[in-house]
């Protein structure tokens, strides 16, 4: 505000100049994540959804529902204390493991495709694996706010967390959800690791999960086709199997080239390409958007995933190890989601059903995805107004 007076005429002029505010970085990227993610995932499912349901913007209309129904979760997530999460995270952890062991009760789990992760409430498919992740991250942050020096001296510091984790790897296991353990086990060994868990007691536990996965292939066959497809998709004995949601999505990259054949143009969704508005919606950004626009998708990605770790490092320079250790793991999360997407996507990792955050249809992927971005910002918003460090007790 300046106030600027004239002699001659006796009169006081005021003028207020504003100061402009920053851009709120997570809040920008939040909303060209949704609405990208809105007209794409539209683009690719009116095909299907006219054939399923008789109305092309059957899956539009559901998307718009859990959008706003996640911007009303963000609102009541920013008022939230971090402290209130970090008492609380042993009983989100609970409450995530007793759905996840829910979905294996018969009658209760909704098996789709041999796999049992849904609880069928009516009007929606409640999915636990999903919030167990970020109930892990919750329950992880606040056992590492409470035992740094433990974890980072001695074994039982960094075994402990190994028992949670291997609880929670077993029931995602019998489901199967092998993406949601693949997941959650990065995260928790970057979160170990960030808190400061000596590099070599991740050998032994490195050499276990190793062990797991060759006796996994042993057990399940299907998982070494899905190995020998993803090395040469495009043989014969592949083509039109295992291989050939891959193939489908190369071919949807390859004919995209750099700028891609328009906005609603894409063939490969015309039944080509299975999942293409969930798993493979990145293939449609590729074949209508071109490589431009697969670019640009990526460069949100990387900005939202860089701000979470600023977050982290800034709350941990600040004393605020809790909120430190949270932005670490949900920036974790949103990296190893939007890593295992992409490379599934390309043809760099084998097939595996995972969604693209904001970008995928489904309410529960959006609904804890947004969850995230507000607990991101709640902990952006205590670093600016709290200079107290965070307690360290009151969750077991």
């Amino acid at each position: 505000m300046s106030v600027m007076m004239s002699k001659n005429k006796g009169a006081v002029r005021v003028s207020a100049r504003d100061t402009p505010q920053p851009v709120n970085t997570l809040m920008l990227v939040l909303f060209l994540l949704l609405g990208s993610g809105l007209i794409m995932m539209t683009s690719a499912s009116m095909e299907i959804a006219n054939s399923l349901a008789g109305d092309p913007f059957y899956f539009f209309k559901r998307q718009v529902f859990f959008i706003g129904l996640s911007l009303l979760l963000m609102l009541v997530t920013l008022h939230i204390d971090m402290d209130i999460w970090y008492r609380s995270s042993p009983l989100l952890l609970c409450l995530a493991v007793v759905l996840l062991a829910m979905v294996l009760v018969p009658g209760v789990g909704t098996v789709v495709n041999g796999s049992a992760r849904w609880i069928d409430l009516g009007f929606y498919r409640l999915q636990p694996s999903e919030m167990a992740k970020i109930s892990m991250v919750m329950y992880m942050a606040a056992f590492l706010q409470r035992h740094r020096d433990e974890v980072h001296e001695r074994w039982s510091g960094f075994m402990k967390p190994m028992i949670i984790l291997g609880a929670v790897i077993a029931l995602l296991h019998f489901e199967p959800d092998h993406g949601a353990m693949v997941i959650i086990m990065l995260t928790t060994f970057t979160m170990l690791f960030l808190a400061g868990a000596r590099l070599h007691r991740f050998v032994l536990i490195v050499m276990i999960c190793f062990a797991g996965v060759v006796a996994l292939a042993i057990m399940k066959p299907y998982v070494i086709n899905r190995l020998t497809s993803f090395l040469n998709p495009w043989a014969a004995e592949y083509v039109y199997g295992e291989g050939y949601q891959l193939t489908q999505a190369l071919i949807a990259f390859g004919r995209g080239e750099w700028l891609g054949v328009g906005l609603g143009n894409s063939i490969q969704k015309l039944y080509f390409l299975p999942e293409a508005h969930t798993d493979f919606v990145l293939s449609i950004i590729a074949e209508e958007m071109g490589l431009l626009g697969v670019l640009f998708v990526l460069a949100l990605f990387i900005t939202l995933i860089w701000t979470a770790l600023r977050l982290g490092r800034e709350s941990e320079a600040r004393g605020r190890y809790f909120s430190a250790y949270v932005a670490f793991g949900i920036g974790m999360l949103f990296a190893t989601q939007v890593f295992i997407n992409f490379g599934v996507n390309t043809g760099l990792l084998p097939t595996k059903g995972l969604t693209l955050p904001f970008l995928s249809y489904g309410g529960n992927s959006l609904l804890i995805s947004c969850f995230m971005v507000a607990v991101l910002m709640r902990i952006q918003y205590e670093l600016q107004v709290k200079t107290d460090p965070e307690p360290s007790g009151g969750a077991a």
